[in-house]
C-alpha cells in the first residue's frame, strides 16, 4: 500500500513536471540576437515565416514552425530558446471574443546574457541598446522573463552595463558658454548643429541600467496594445535602419495598432493581401554630458509605421515609416497627433523645425524559392508636403539604405549567405552649392538633442552625414557560424566638407575621414543550451581628428575584441 501510494506521488510529480514544460513550437527572439539572425536566414528559403512585415520588437517577433526540417534547419538539435505551458483551460470558451485570445499560460526565459568587449584606441560598436562600448573595457548583463495569458503579456528584459570610458584623443566638441560648460563643451559632439552624442560620456568609469525590451501588452485578435521599453526596428534593413533601430538605450511608450493581419474577401474569402500597422508614442532623455538647461531635457517622439503585403506577388513588401521629435514641455493634443496629418511640414518659415519630422518608403523582396533578398530604405529629412520640392530637386534631405542578401549550400552540410548593405545619409548637394546654412539628417534646429536618445542614434548606428558599405559572409554548421566581414564607412562627411568649404577654404579631400573595418566572429554551442561567441575587429581610422592641414595621413588603428556568453532554458 505504501509502495502504491509512492508510486503514485511519483506519478503526479512526473506529470506536473511534464505539463509545467512542455515546449512550444514557437519562440520569442530579441532584435538582433543570434538566434533572430538565424531565423532570419532560414525565412530566406521559407523555412519559416517571418512575423512581421516591416514594425518589429521582441513582443511582435514570434518566430512559428509548422514543421522542422533537419535538413535546412541546421541548429534544429540545439536549444535556441523555447516557449512553455504552465496551464491550458481543459474546457475553453468558445465566443467571438475568447476566439481571438489564447487560453493558456505560457512563460518564456531570456539569457542570461553576458558581452564582454575591450577597444583599444576609440569607441566602437552599435545595435547595443544601452551599452555604450567606449574606450576600454565595456560589460553588459541582461537576462529576463515573460508571461503571456489570456491576451495579455508581461515581459521583464531589462540589461545592466558597465563603461570603463578610457580617455582617447577626440575632434574638440563645437560648443561654448554656460549652456554647455562642464558638459558638451568637454565631451560632445563636433558638428555644426547641436546634437547630444557625446564623443566621451564624462572622464570616469560609469554604470547604466536599461528597462530594456521590458513591457505589458494586451493583444486581440491582431489588435495589440502596450506600454513598455521595447526597441524598434524599422523596415527591412540588416545593420541600418534609416528610422529607428535599437542602437540607443530603451525609452518608455505608448504603442496601438495592428500586428501582420491576411486581408480576405467577405464571403468569397479571396486574399487580399496582408497588412501592419503600428502608432507609437514615447519620452526621449538627453544624455548627463549634454547642457546645464533642465527645461528641455525631455523631447516627445511620435511614430507612425504602415507596411503592405502583395496578394498576388507575396514575396514583395511595402512600407511608409514617419517620425517627429517635439518639445516635451510643450506637449499637448495637437502634438500627440500631428504625426497623423499628412500636410504638416517640417515647420514654421526660417527653418524653425518645430516639427523634427522624418519619413522613409521601404521595399522589400524575399523570393523564398531562390534563397535570395534585396530591400530598399529611401528616406527624407525636412519633409515637406510641396509637391514642386520633389519636382525641382527630389534628392533634398534624402538619404537610403540598399541591400541583398542570398544563401547558398555547401559541402558537409554546410548552410551559408552572403550580405551586402550600402548606407547614403549625406546631405544633399543642393546644400553645400544653393543653400547658405548646414544641415544633416539626424539634427534639426529646434529639437537641439537631435534624433537621439540618452545620447546615442535613434536610427542608424553609423550616425548621421555619412556612409556605409559593407559586405559579411556567414556560414553555419550544426554547432554554430563563422562569419567574416568587410566594411569601409565615412563618419558625418556633412562636418568634413562644411569645415572645409566655409571655414578653410581648403580641398575637402584633405579633411575627409574614413575607416577600413576587418572582422571575424566565430559562434559555438558547448553544450545544446550553452554558446560562446568571440568577435575580433581591426578598426582602421584614416585621419581621426579631421585634420584640415598638414599630415592628413595619420592612421589610428582600434582592436575591438568581443567575447558573449549566453544560455537557454
Amino acid at each position: 500500500m505504501k509502495y502504491r501510494m509512492m508510486m503514485t506521488k511519483k506519478g503526479i510529480l512526473f506529470s506536473l513536471i511534464f505539463f509545467f514544460f512542455v515546449s512550444l513550437s514557437f519562440t520569442q527572439e530579441a532584435l538582433k540576437s543570434i538566434e533572430e539572425d538565424y531565423y532570419d536566414f532560414l525565412s530566406l528559403n521559407g523555412t519559416v515565416a517571418r512575423p512581421t512585415l516591416g514594425y518589429k520588437t521582441l513582443s511582435d517577433n514570434i518566430w512559428e514552425f509548422s514543421e522542422i526540417d533537419s535538413e535546412s534547419h541546421i541548429w534544429s538539435n540545439l536549444n535556441l530558446g523555447s516557449n512553455f505551458l504552465l496551464w491550458q483551460a481543459s474546457s475553453p470558451v468558445d465566443n467571438w471574443f475568447t476566439r481571438g485570445i489564447e487560453q493558456s499560460l505560457t512563460a518564456k526565459v531570456y539569457g542570461p546574457e553576458w558581452v564582454n568587449s575591450y577597444n583599444t584606441a576609440s569607441p566602437y560598436g552599435q545595435n547595443d541598446g544601452g551599452l555604450w562600448q567606449g574606450c576600454g573595457y565595456n560589460t553588459a548583463f541582461t537576462a529576463g522573463a515573460r508571461l503571456e495569458g489570456y491576451g495579455f503579456e508581461a515581459t521583464f528584459k531589462p540589461q545592466v552595463s558597465w563603461m570603463q570610458n578610457r580617455e582617447y584623443e577626440y575632434i574638440k566638441p563645437n560648443y561654448t558658454g554656460e549652456t554647455y560648460k562642464d558638459k558638451a563643451e568637454k565631451y560632445g559632439y563636433y558638428g555644426v548643429t547641436s546634437v547630444d552624442v557625446p564623443q566621451r560620456f564624462g572622464d570616469s568609469p560609469f554604470w547604466n541600467f536599461d528597462w530594456g525590451d521590458s513591457e505589458i501588452r494586451y493583444s486581440l485578435y491582431s489588435f495589440t496594445v502596450g506600454f513598455g521599453t521595447q526597441s524598434i526596428w524599422l523596415g527591412p534593413a540588416k545593420l541600418n535602419p534609416i528610422m529607428h533601430s535599437n542602437n540607443a538605450s530603451s525609452y518608455p511608450k505608448l504603442d496601438i495598432g495592428f500586428r501582420k493581419t491576411e486581408l480576405k474577401m467577405p464571403y468569397w474569402e479571396w486574399y487580399l493581401g496582408s497588412i501592419e500597422l503600428r502608432g507609437w508614442w514615447g519620452k526621449l532623455t538627453e544624455s548627463d554630458w549634454f547642457d546645464n538647461d533642465n527645461t528641455n531635457d525631455n523631447t516627445l517622439i511620435s511614430g507612425l509605421s504602415i507596411n503592405y503585403q502583395l496578394p498576388f506577388f507575396r514575396d514583395l513588401t511595402f512600407g511608409l515609416n514617419r517620425t517627429m521629435l517635439s518639445a516635451w514641455k510643450n506637449m499637448s493634443s495637437y502634438t500627440l497627433f500631428k504625426i497623423y496629418n499628412p500636410s504638416i511640414s517640417s515647420g514654421t518659415s526660417g527653418g524653425k523645425d518645430e516639427s523634427d519630422q522624418r519619413v522613409s518608403f521601404t521595399i522589400d523582396y524575399n523570393i523564398k524559392n531562390a534563397g535570395f533578398e534585396v530591400y530598399l530604405e529611401w528616406a527624407r529629412n525636412d519633409f515637406s508636403p510641396n509637391r514642386d520640392y520633389y519636382i525641382r530637386y527630389p534628392f533634398h534631405t534624402a538619404g537610403w539604405t540598399f541591400g541583398t542578401e542570398k544563401t547558398f549550400d555547401l559541402p558537409w552540410n554546410l548552410k551559408g549567405a552572403f550580405l551586402l548593405e550600402l548606407t547614403f545619409l549625406e546631405c544633399s548637394a543642393d546644400y553645400d552649392r544653393l543653400i547658405s546654412w548646414y544641415s544633416t539628417f539626424y539634427a534639426h534646429h529646434e529639437i537641439k538633442q537631435g534624433y537621439t536618445n540618452n545620447g546615442q542614434w535613434l536610427g542608424a548606428g553609423i550616425g548621421t552625414g555619412g556612409n556605409s558599405q559593407y559586405f559579411g559572409l556567414t556560414v553555419y554548421y550544426p554547432r554554430g557560424s563563422v562569419l567574416l566581414f568587410m566594411q569601409r564607412r565615412n563618419p558625418d562627411l556633412d562636418y568634413s566638407m562644411y569645415i572645409d568649404s566655409r571655414a578653410n577654404g581648403t580641398q575637402a579631400e584633405k579633411n575627409i575621414r574614413a575607416e577600413l573595418n576587418f572582422g571575424i566572429s566565430g559562434l559555438y554551442y558547448f553544450t545544446d543550451s550553452f554558446n560562446v561567441q568571440l568577435q575580433y575587429i581591426l578598426n582602421n581610422q584614416h585621419n581621426p581628428l579631421n585634420v584640415a592641414s598638414g599630415n592628413t595621413s595619420i592612421h589610428r588603428y582600434n582592436n575591438y575584441i568581443n567575447l558573449s556568453l549566453s544560455y537557454k532554458i
